[in-house]
């Protein structure tokens, strides 16, 4: 029998009507009956004439943004756009407008766009939530926008976007440093997010959402297979991309790695509602040695009795995006990753046998041996970009060789941290996306989910997220007697994270004492209130640690999320470790300790957050001193920064500039340079350029000075040089 959803928009579903006999072949019976349009791929950048790829790239960009939109229909009403479905993350009125955002900054941060938009929205909904632990409750108190400005802002993005498409200069093949990379990163972020939103509409209380046919589920639900051990032979993986790939790719997938997988044995199902039932009955939720310490912290604190999305009602019943339904005992459970690992360790014990959560490579292996190929441009094989439904679907529906949903359905938790693949470069315009998740707390998943869409959707795809997220995530488990090898993670050792930690925490050079250091002491004669101080850019926190010496509480910024990671971490623990290169290979091992420099009394008072130094966050006022040390030659709009300044002291305030006035036409185009070239014919320098922009709201009150620094490269080779110090004071409204 066919069961036909209501609504023209919704698919159809071959069901079988014995319900213990889904045949292998029962996908590609429900393809058959597909018809129409179905979610764009990814676009492929060799292949093809440029005026076909510029109308592609743009059907692409509208469907995908419309996509989005249609995500929020799920919402009741406008009140639900801003309560949060769950405390550890923003309503859902940032993700409207944060996908849109995206496009702005990424473009103006390529040079492909000279204006905002909007600047008040592109700095409020440019950065998310990504809690560092389940119990970082975020308790800060916005002030969003109505819904209906946001949602003109999309028109006008979505406006702004289609005619830089089909203006924008083309050549084939695009590749990262194409001037169309950041609209195809802004896509597929906003697939990124489409996926994500859905997570949180399904985490929102039942009573703000309701059912739309565009996003209608699976209606079918029959007997659980039983489980079962199918073995999967030895092998070599050999993964990772090059920059001549033909689809879109984040930078973590970039690189390569090669690996010997032994043979192991894997679960011919992911684990279905029914199986994972067993686990539960079995007091699984209430046996703390089948937990690891993580993960017993979390269910404790969280007070966690069964999955998530288990809702019982009398008896137990299944939380969909907008709908309960009786519980799908065929789907695959959705966990998180503690949870996952707890049904090993139990299913262990039950069996005899080592069973635990496959690698990134041993799903690699398992891939190959399955005979799983790229999505095509025909519909899925598997459970995948919306193909099928709005849900997930029985776990015995989609044969892949042996086994059933190796991708697809839902995500597959692993065992393996994410990590950089050798060659591994950050993009420029995106520095942090992947990098601060190389702390070996982020677990990569495999296979993706019936949401997964565009890049997520490809074999080499590699997301990852902290054990105790909750994704539309599930697992299938294998048995093996190798021990999961855990990856290097060379993140410190191979950029500028370890020499800045360095320049910061690092010991005396050339008998120049810290730099950070010296430019605080330098403030003591002039600081009179010592309430609150903003560092903007404070890169690795050092300055700021200074700062709260002097102050009740700091604020420190900075447009690097590497940089920000590593201070927030340096004031939640007290230190970081780190390496720098001596010569060639060799290296030496350093730690930043806050206690070591006397300054851990300073790390309750200091807060880190990521923020553009040319749109700070409207809450970023109310300050009594400013310092901007690096900044001004470093922005597009000097002057425009400046003024900014004033509005966010407190009357009477003190601004500090420290720079080497280091002008480069790259950062700050040459017309806005304070200084630093001839002007009438006379040499125009940057102290004079400062104080033709601070003089209507400043004075200057010290006598500039020359702050040296030494950064070390390696052993014998340093960077030498000063920068000068200005300290202004904002003028007294009548005085």
């Amino acid at each position: 029998m066919l069961i036909l959803p209501t609504g023209s928009h919704c698919h159809i579903f071959e069901v079988l009507v014995s319900m213990n006999s889904i045949a292998p072949k029962v996908s590609a019976l429900i393809q058959s009956e597909m018809n129409g349009d179905f979610f764009p791929r990814s676009v492929n950048l060799v292949k093809g004439h440029v005026d076909t790829k510029r109308k592609e790239i743009l059907y692409t960009f509208l469907k995908t943004f419309d996509k989005y939109e249609s995500l929020f229909t799920l919402l009741k009403d406008e009140q639900a756009f801003y309560e949060k479905p769950i405390e550890l993350r923003h309503p859902l009125i940032f993700y409207l407008g944060h996908t849109a955002v995206f496009f702005i900054n990424k473009l103006l941060l390529a040079k492909v766009i000279e204006k905002r938009i909007n600047p008040k929205f592109e700095s409020m909904f440019a950065v998310g939530v990504d809690e560092m632990s389940w119990d970082d409750l975020d308790e800060s108190h916005y002030y969003w926008p109505p819904l209906e400005e946001v949602m003109a802002y999309r028109r006008m993005v979505r406006r702004t976007v289609a005619n830089v498409i089909r203006s924008l200069p083309m050549s084939l093949p695009i590749d990262w440093d194409s001037a169309f990379w950041p609209i195809l990163m802004g896509i597929d972020h906003e697939r990124i997010h489409l996926e994500t939103s859905s997570v949180l509409i399904r985490q929102h209380q039942l009573s703000r959402v309701k059912k739309h046919t565009l996003w209608s589920s699976v209606p079918y639900s029959g007997n659980a297979p039983c489980n079962e051990l199918l073995p999967v032979s030895a092998g070599t993986v050999t993964l990772g991309i090059d920059n001549q790939a033909e689809y879109y790719a984040w930078d973590n997938e970039y690189g390569t790695h090669e690996a010997e997988v032994e043979s192991f044995e894997a679960s011919k199902y992911l684990v279905s509602n029914r199986e994972f039932f067993e686990f539960f009955k079995d007091n699984g939720y209430l046996t703390d040695k089948y937990w690891s310490e993580e993960g017993l912290q979390w269910r404790e604190f969280s007070n966690v009795s069964h999955p998530t999305f288990w809702v019982w009602r009398g008896e137990w019943h299944l939380r969909l995006l907008a709908e309960e339904v009786p519980m799908r005992w065929d789907w695959p459970v959705e966990v998180n990753f503690h949870e996952a690992k707890a049904f090993c360790v139990w299913k262990s014990e039950k069996t005899g046998s080592p069973i635990r959560l496959p690698t990134e490579d041993e799903w690699y292996r398992l891939v190959d041996e399955a005979g799983v190929k790229e999505l095509a441009d025909e519909r899925a094989k598997s459970n995948l970009h919306l193909d099928y439904g709005a849900s997930s679907c029985p776990v015995n529906w989609f044969q892949h060789g042996a086994w059933f949903d190796v991708v697809g359905n839902v995500w597959q938790w692993t065992e393996t941290p994410t990590y950089p693949f050798e060659g591994f470069k950050v993009h420029p315009l995106y520095d942090d996306f992947t990098t601060p998740t190389f702390d070996n707390q982020h677990m990569l998943m495999k296979g993706g989910s019936w949401i997964s869409t565009g890049n997520e959707a490809r074999l080499s795809s590699r997301y990852a997220f902290r054990a105790h997220f909750f994704q539309h995530a599930g697992f299938r488990y294998v048995a093996s007697n190798a021990k999961p090898k855990q990856q290097y993670v060379p993140y410190e050792h191979e950029n500028s994270v370890s020499k800045e930690l360095d320049f910061h925490y690092g010991p005396t050079y050339l008998e120049v004492s810290n730099f950070h250091q010296n430019i605080v002491e330098e403030l003591l004669p002039f600081v009179e209130r010592r309430g609150r101080a903003l560092d903007i850019g404070c890169s690795c926190g050092r300055s700021s640690f200074e700062l709260a010496r002097l102050f009740e509480t700091v604020e420190g910024v900075d447009f690097s999320a590497n940089y920000i990671q590593k201070a927030w971490q340096i004031a939640e623990t007290g230190q970081v470790r780190y390496v720098v290169p001596t010569e060639g290979d060799l290296v030496d091992y350093r730690e930043a300790n806050l206690n070591q420099l006397s300054l851990a009394e300073t790390a309750s008072r200091v807060h880190f957050s990521q923020s553009d130094a040319s749109n700070l966050r409207a809450s970023l006022v109310g300050f009594d001193l400013i310092l901007a040390v690096n900044v001004i030659d470093r922005i597009h709009d000097p002057v425009q920064f400046l003024t900014d300044m004033s509005t966010r002291l407190h009357e009477g305030g003190i601004l500090v500039i420290a720079s080497s006035y280091d002008w480069d036409h790259r950062l700050t185009p040459r017309k806005n340079w304070l200084g630093g070239f001839k002007k009438d014919g006379e040499s125009l320098t940057t102290l004079e350029g400062l104080k033709q922009a601070l003089q209507p709201s400043f004075e200057l009150i010290n006598q500039p000075q020359q702050i040296p620094f030494a950064r070390r490269e390696t052993q014998n080779r340093f960077q030498f040089g000063y920068c000068e110090l200005t300290i202004w004071k904002q003028r007294v409204v009548g005085s």
